[in-house]
């Protein structure tokens, strides 16, 4: 696995926020993996669908398995009362 998803103990997955505002908030991943073709062919269709920005998603690394790639989308939304 790419050391660009390995998180920083040193860091917060939400920077310049406080224990109040990080406990509003849920963090949500999406991984997509496959063949180049099917993870771009993906995004692409759940962009059409209006459920992500392809400029949202993680640019491509290669994934455990031999000849396929992953994509990881971060959404983070207010947690409801």
């Amino acid at each position: 696995m790419s050391q660009e998803f390995v998180p920083d103990d040193n860091e917060s997955d939400c920077p310049n926020d406080d224990s109040a505002a990080e406990s509003e908030q849920d963090v949500v991943c999406v991984t997509v993996t496959g063949s180049p073709k099917g993870v771009r062919e993906t995004i692409l269709t759940l962009y059409r669908l209006g459920f992500a920005q392809v400029g949202d998603w993680s640019p491509v690394q290669r994934a455990a398995n031999p000849n396929q790639v992953m994509s990881v989308l971060i959404r983070r939304r207010k947690r409801k009362a």
